[in-house]
């Protein structure tokens, strides 16, 4: 089951008691400000988790059905590092 942006709006509007339209500016103002924050340093959130950026290096890639070979460069993405309380709620 993966959750969706419209799924997270309406969960938080019927625990909130909210509008969908204010929860959806909660939810994007909270992205906003961890992907903006997280460029330069690391945003931990306590019994939660940690988001920060990670470096992934350059490598070759390949197209399963040709075998044509390319090459995939280096990138930075943004990445998520759950707490130890989060991880024994599901273990």
């Amino acid at each position: 089951m993966s959750l969706g942006k419209r799924d997270i709006v309406k969960n938080i509007s019927a625990e909130a008691h909210l509008t969908n339209l204010i929860s959806s500016e909660i939810l994007n103002c909270f992205i906003s400000l961890i992907k903006s924050n997280s460029v330069n340093r690391t945003i931990k959130i306590s019994n939660f988790g940690s988001f920060y950026y990670k470096k992934t290096p350059k490598r070759v890639g390949r197209n399963p059905k040709t075998k044509e070979t390319f090459p995939i460069h280096a990138r930075s993405k943004l990445t998520f590092l759950s707490s130890n309380k989060v991880k024994n709620l599901f273990n």
